[in-house]
Protein backbone atom coordinates (compact mmCIF):
# COMPACT_ATOMS: atom_id res chain seq x y z
CA UNK A 1 0.00 0.00 0.00
CA UNK A 2 1.29 3.48 -0.87
CA UNK A 3 2.66 5.42 2.10
CA UNK A 4 1.72 8.71 0.47
CA UNK A 5 -1.83 7.52 -0.18
CA UNK A 6 -2.24 6.40 3.42
CA UNK A 7 -0.80 9.70 4.64
CA UNK A 8 -3.34 11.64 2.60
CA UNK A 9 -6.21 9.78 4.28
CA UNK A 10 -4.69 10.16 7.75
CA UNK A 11 -4.16 13.88 7.21
CA UNK A 12 -7.74 14.30 6.04
CA UNK A 13 -8.93 12.43 9.13
CA UNK A 14 -6.78 14.69 11.34
CA UNK A 15 -8.40 17.75 9.79
CA UNK A 16 -11.84 16.25 10.36
CA UNK A 17 -11.07 15.52 14.03
CA UNK A 18 -8.87 18.47 14.97
CA UNK A 19 -9.37 21.27 12.48
CA UNK A 20 -6.47 23.58 11.67
CA UNK A 21 -3.46 23.80 14.01
CA UNK A 22 -4.35 26.44 16.60
CA UNK A 23 -0.86 27.89 17.05
CA UNK A 24 2.03 28.44 14.72
CA UNK A 25 0.15 27.52 11.55
CA UNK A 26 2.75 27.16 8.75
CA UNK A 27 0.47 29.00 6.30
CA UNK A 28 0.61 32.07 8.54
CA UNK A 29 4.40 31.83 8.54
CA UNK A 30 4.40 31.56 4.75
CA UNK A 31 2.20 34.66 4.59
CA UNK A 32 4.71 36.64 6.64
CA UNK A 33 7.56 35.55 4.38
CA UNK A 34 5.52 36.46 1.29
CA UNK A 35 4.69 39.89 2.68
CA UNK A 36 8.34 40.54 3.52
CA UNK A 37 9.47 39.46 0.05
CA UNK A 38 6.80 41.63 -1.57
CA UNK A 39 8.48 44.73 -0.12
CA UNK A 40 11.45 43.88 -2.34
CA UNK A 41 9.77 42.43 -5.42
CA UNK A 42 6.75 44.69 -5.88
CA UNK A 43 6.65 46.63 -9.11
CA UNK A 44 3.55 47.76 -10.94
CA UNK A 45 3.83 45.25 -13.78
CA UNK A 46 3.13 41.58 -14.44
CA UNK A 47 6.74 40.44 -14.77
CA UNK A 48 7.46 41.38 -11.17
CA UNK A 49 4.47 39.32 -10.06
CA UNK A 50 5.71 36.34 -12.06
CA UNK A 51 9.07 36.54 -10.28
CA UNK A 52 7.35 36.88 -6.89
CA UNK A 53 5.18 33.80 -7.45
CA UNK A 54 8.05 31.77 -8.92
CA UNK A 55 10.32 32.49 -5.95
CA UNK A 56 7.73 31.65 -3.31
CA UNK A 57 6.05 28.65 -4.91
CA UNK A 58 9.32 27.33 -6.32
CA UNK A 59 11.03 27.75 -2.97
CA UNK A 60 8.20 25.96 -1.18
CA UNK A 61 8.30 23.03 -3.61
CA UNK A 62 12.09 22.80 -3.30
CA UNK A 63 11.90 22.67 0.50
CA UNK A 64 9.07 20.14 0.36
CA UNK A 65 11.22 17.78 -1.67
CA UNK A 66 13.34 17.16 1.43
CA UNK A 67 10.68 15.25 3.41
CA UNK A 68 9.38 13.77 0.16
CA UNK A 69 12.70 11.94 -0.28
CA UNK A 70 12.04 9.82 2.81
CA UNK A 71 11.37 6.26 1.66
CA UNK A 72 10.75 4.34 4.89
CA UNK A 73 7.00 3.67 4.97
CA UNK A 74 6.07 4.83 8.48
CA UNK A 75 7.98 8.14 8.48
CA UNK A 76 6.81 8.88 4.93
CA UNK A 77 3.20 8.20 5.91
CA UNK A 78 3.43 10.46 8.95
CA UNK A 79 5.14 13.29 7.05
CA UNK A 80 2.49 13.16 4.33
CA UNK A 81 -0.26 13.10 6.96
CA UNK A 82 1.21 16.17 8.67
CA UNK A 83 1.47 18.06 5.38
CA UNK A 84 -2.10 17.12 4.46
CA UNK A 85 -3.41 18.22 7.85
CA UNK A 86 -1.71 21.60 7.49
CA UNK A 87 -2.95 22.15 3.93
CA UNK A 88 -6.56 20.89 4.05
CA UNK A 89 -9.09 23.24 5.63
CA UNK A 90 -12.44 21.48 5.45
CA UNK A 91 -13.25 21.48 9.15
CA UNK A 92 -12.47 25.16 9.66
CA UNK A 93 -14.64 25.95 6.64
CA UNK A 94 -17.50 23.85 8.02
CA UNK A 95 -17.22 25.48 11.45
CA UNK A 96 -17.40 28.97 9.96
CA UNK A 97 -20.49 28.07 7.94
CA UNK A 98 -22.09 26.44 10.98
CA UNK A 99 -21.43 29.55 13.07
CA UNK A 100 -23.19 31.75 10.51
CA UNK A 101 -26.15 29.37 10.59
CA UNK A 102 -26.32 29.46 14.40
CA UNK A 103 -26.37 33.26 14.49
CA UNK A 104 -29.11 33.33 11.88
CA UNK A 105 -31.15 30.78 13.83
CA UNK A 106 -30.85 33.04 16.89
CA UNK A 107 -32.04 36.03 14.87
CA UNK A 108 -28.71 37.82 15.36
CA UNK A 109 -28.13 39.35 11.92
CA UNK A 110 -25.29 41.72 12.96
CA UNK A 111 -23.20 38.87 14.36
CA UNK A 112 -24.02 36.67 11.37
CA UNK A 113 -22.82 39.45 9.05
CA UNK A 114 -19.59 39.77 11.04
CA UNK A 115 -19.06 36.00 11.02
CA UNK A 116 -19.59 35.94 7.27
CA UNK A 117 -16.60 38.24 6.75
CA UNK A 118 -14.41 35.26 7.69
CA UNK A 119 -15.64 33.53 4.53
CA UNK A 120 -16.20 36.18 1.86
CA UNK A 121 -14.64 39.39 0.59
CA UNK A 122 -17.93 41.10 -0.21
CA UNK A 123 -19.51 43.86 1.88
CA UNK A 124 -21.78 42.11 4.37
CA UNK A 125 -22.98 45.13 6.34
CA UNK A 126 -26.39 45.44 4.67
CA UNK A 127 -27.16 41.81 3.82
CA UNK A 128 -30.46 40.31 4.91
CA UNK A 129 -30.83 36.68 5.98
CA UNK A 130 -31.42 35.36 2.46
CA UNK A 131 -28.31 37.08 1.12
CA UNK A 132 -26.22 35.92 4.09
CA UNK A 133 -27.28 32.33 3.42
CA UNK A 134 -26.49 32.67 -0.29
CA UNK A 135 -23.04 34.15 0.37
CA UNK A 136 -22.23 31.46 2.92
CA UNK A 137 -23.34 28.66 0.64
CA UNK A 138 -21.42 30.03 -2.34
CA UNK A 139 -18.27 30.29 -0.23
CA UNK A 140 -18.80 26.79 1.15
CA UNK A 141 -19.08 25.38 -2.36
CA UNK A 142 -16.06 27.23 -3.78
CA UNK A 143 -13.83 26.58 -0.79
CA UNK A 144 -14.71 22.90 -0.61
CA UNK A 145 -12.91 22.75 -3.93
CA UNK A 146 -10.08 25.17 -3.03
CA UNK A 147 -9.38 24.02 0.52
CA UNK A 148 -10.19 20.30 0.39
CA UNK A 149 -10.44 18.69 -3.02
CA UNK A 150 -7.72 20.55 -4.94
CA UNK A 151 -4.95 19.96 -2.37
CA UNK A 152 -5.84 16.27 -2.26
CA UNK A 153 -5.61 16.13 -6.05
CA UNK A 154 -2.12 17.64 -6.00
CA UNK A 155 -1.11 15.47 -3.06
CA UNK A 156 -2.09 12.39 -5.06
CA UNK A 157 -0.19 13.61 -8.12
CA UNK A 158 2.95 15.03 -6.53
CA UNK A 159 3.08 14.05 -2.86
CA UNK A 160 4.28 16.55 -0.26
CA UNK A 161 5.63 19.02 -2.87
CA UNK A 162 2.21 18.97 -4.54
CA UNK A 163 0.42 19.61 -1.27
CA UNK A 164 2.62 22.46 -0.08
CA UNK A 165 3.19 23.97 -3.52
CA UNK A 166 -0.55 24.12 -4.12
CA UNK A 167 -1.20 25.75 -0.76
CA UNK A 168 1.56 28.31 -1.39
CA UNK A 169 -0.01 29.27 -4.72
CA UNK A 170 -3.49 29.38 -3.22
CA UNK A 171 -2.31 31.59 -0.36
CA UNK A 172 -0.63 34.00 -2.77
CA UNK A 173 -3.84 34.24 -4.76
CA UNK A 174 -5.69 35.20 -1.56
CA UNK A 175 -3.03 37.78 -0.70
CA UNK A 176 -2.41 39.49 -4.03
CA UNK A 177 -4.56 37.84 -6.71
CA UNK A 178 -7.41 40.34 -6.54
CA UNK A 179 -8.28 43.49 -8.43
CA UNK A 180 -7.03 46.63 -6.73
CA UNK A 181 -4.79 49.51 -7.80
CA UNK A 182 -1.78 47.83 -6.16
CA UNK A 183 -2.36 44.30 -7.44
CA UNK A 184 -4.08 44.72 -10.80
CA UNK A 185 -0.82 43.85 -12.59
CA UNK A 186 1.47 42.55 -9.83
CA UNK A 187 -1.14 40.01 -8.70
CA UNK A 188 -1.98 38.78 -12.20
CA UNK A 189 0.42 35.81 -12.11
CA UNK A 190 -0.82 34.64 -8.70
CA UNK A 191 -4.45 34.72 -9.85
CA UNK A 192 -3.82 32.97 -13.15
CA UNK A 193 -1.56 30.30 -11.62
CA UNK A 194 -4.14 29.57 -8.94
CA UNK A 195 -6.81 29.27 -11.65
CA UNK A 196 -4.63 26.76 -13.49
CA UNK A 197 -3.90 24.64 -10.42
CA UNK A 198 -7.59 24.56 -9.46
CA UNK A 199 -8.87 23.36 -12.83
CA UNK A 200 -8.78 19.61 -12.00
CA UNK A 201 -9.97 20.01 -8.40
CA UNK A 202 -12.93 22.17 -9.36
CA UNK A 203 -14.11 19.69 -11.97
CA UNK A 204 -13.73 16.79 -9.55
CA UNK A 205 -15.64 18.77 -6.91
CA UNK A 206 -18.45 19.49 -9.35
CA UNK A 207 -18.57 15.86 -10.47
CA UNK A 208 -18.75 14.65 -6.87
CA UNK A 209 -21.54 17.16 -6.14
CA UNK A 210 -23.45 15.67 -9.07
CA UNK A 211 -22.95 12.10 -7.86
CA UNK A 212 -23.49 12.73 -4.14
CA UNK A 213 -26.21 15.38 -4.23
CA UNK A 214 -29.95 14.92 -3.95
CA UNK A 215 -30.66 15.28 -7.68
CA UNK A 216 -27.79 14.12 -9.94
CA UNK A 217 -29.59 14.85 -13.20
CA UNK A 218 -30.47 18.38 -12.15
CA UNK A 219 -26.97 19.01 -10.81
CA UNK A 220 -25.40 17.86 -14.10
CA UNK A 221 -27.81 19.96 -16.13
CA UNK A 222 -27.20 23.07 -14.02
CA UNK A 223 -23.43 22.64 -14.19
CA UNK A 224 -23.46 22.38 -17.98
CA UNK A 225 -25.96 25.20 -18.47
CA UNK A 226 -25.00 27.82 -15.89
CA UNK A 227 -21.32 27.43 -14.92
CA UNK A 228 -20.08 29.55 -17.82
CA UNK A 229 -21.91 32.60 -16.52
CA UNK A 230 -19.64 32.81 -13.48
CA UNK A 231 -16.54 35.05 -13.78
CA UNK A 232 -14.35 32.31 -12.28
CA UNK A 233 -13.55 29.25 -14.43
CA UNK A 234 -13.37 27.15 -11.28
CA UNK A 235 -15.97 28.54 -8.88
CA UNK A 236 -18.57 28.43 -11.66
CA UNK A 237 -18.71 24.64 -12.10
CA UNK A 238 -18.70 23.96 -8.35
CA UNK A 239 -21.33 26.55 -7.42
CA UNK A 240 -23.55 25.55 -10.33
CA UNK A 241 -23.30 21.86 -9.41
CA UNK A 242 -24.13 22.65 -5.77
CA UNK A 243 -27.13 24.74 -6.88
CA UNK A 244 -28.47 21.89 -9.00
CA UNK A 245 -27.69 19.21 -6.43
CA UNK A 246 -29.57 21.13 -3.73
CA UNK A 247 -32.37 22.36 -5.99
CA UNK A 248 -31.72 26.04 -5.25
CA UNK A 249 -30.65 29.25 -6.97
CA UNK A 250 -27.26 30.94 -6.50
CA UNK A 251 -25.68 34.02 -8.04
CA UNK A 252 -26.92 37.59 -8.23
CA UNK A 253 -25.57 40.97 -7.17
CA UNK A 254 -22.50 41.20 -4.92
CA UNK A 255 -21.04 44.39 -3.44
CA UNK A 256 -17.28 44.33 -2.87
CA UNK A 257 -16.89 47.55 -0.93
CA UNK A 258 -18.19 49.83 -3.65
CA UNK A 259 -17.40 47.58 -6.61
CA UNK A 260 -20.68 45.94 -7.58
CA UNK A 261 -20.80 42.72 -9.62
CA UNK A 262 -23.98 41.43 -11.22
CA UNK A 263 -23.41 37.70 -11.60
CA UNK A 264 -25.47 35.27 -13.62
CA UNK A 265 -28.03 33.18 -11.78
CA UNK A 266 -27.15 29.50 -11.40
CA UNK A 267 -29.93 26.99 -10.85
CA UNK A 268 -33.67 27.19 -11.36
CA UNK A 269 -34.85 26.60 -7.79
CA UNK A 270 -35.78 29.04 -5.02
CA UNK A 271 -33.21 31.11 -3.10
CA UNK A 272 -31.42 29.05 -0.42
CA UNK A 273 -32.67 28.95 3.16
CA UNK A 274 -30.98 28.08 6.46
CA UNK A 275 -32.11 24.49 5.96
CA UNK A 276 -30.37 24.46 2.58
CA UNK A 277 -27.18 25.69 4.23
CA UNK A 278 -27.25 22.66 6.53
CA UNK A 279 -27.81 20.38 3.52
CA UNK A 280 -24.87 22.05 1.78
CA UNK A 281 -22.63 21.38 4.77
CA UNK A 282 -23.53 17.69 4.60
CA UNK A 283 -22.83 17.64 0.86
CA UNK A 284 -19.47 19.38 1.35
CA UNK A 285 -18.42 16.80 3.95
CA UNK A 286 -19.41 13.96 1.64
CA UNK A 287 -17.39 15.51 -1.16
CA UNK A 288 -14.36 15.79 1.12
CA UNK A 289 -14.52 12.11 2.07
CA UNK A 290 -15.04 11.04 -1.55
CA UNK A 291 -12.14 13.22 -2.68
CA UNK A 292 -9.92 11.63 -0.04
CA UNK A 293 -10.82 8.15 -1.21
CA UNK A 294 -10.27 9.19 -4.83
CA UNK A 295 -6.83 10.57 -3.97
CA UNK A 296 -5.96 7.41 -2.04
CA UNK A 297 -7.06 5.16 -4.90
CA UNK A 298 -5.28 7.26 -7.53
CA UNK A 299 -2.00 7.34 -5.63
CA UNK A 300 -2.18 3.65 -4.69
CA UNK A 301 -2.96 2.29 -8.14
CA UNK A 302 -1.30 4.76 -10.51
CA UNK A 303 1.34 6.90 -8.86
CA UNK A 304 3.11 4.35 -6.66
CA UNK A 305 4.80 5.16 -3.32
Amino acid sequence: MSSTATGLLLGLAADRLLGDPRRGHPVAGFGRVAAALERRTWRDHRAAGVVHVALLVGGTVALARVPDQVRRPVPRTLLTAAATWVVVGGTSLDREAAAVGRHLAAGDLPTAREQLTHLVGRDTSQLDEAEIVRATLESLAENTSDAVVAPLVWGAVAGIPGLLGYRAANTLDAMIGHRSPRYERFGWAAARFDDLLNLPGARLSAALAVVLGDDPARAWRTWRKDAGGHPSPNAGPVEAAFAGALGIRLGGTNDYGGRVEHRAVMGDGPPPTRADLERARVLARRIGVAAGLTAWLTRSTIMGA
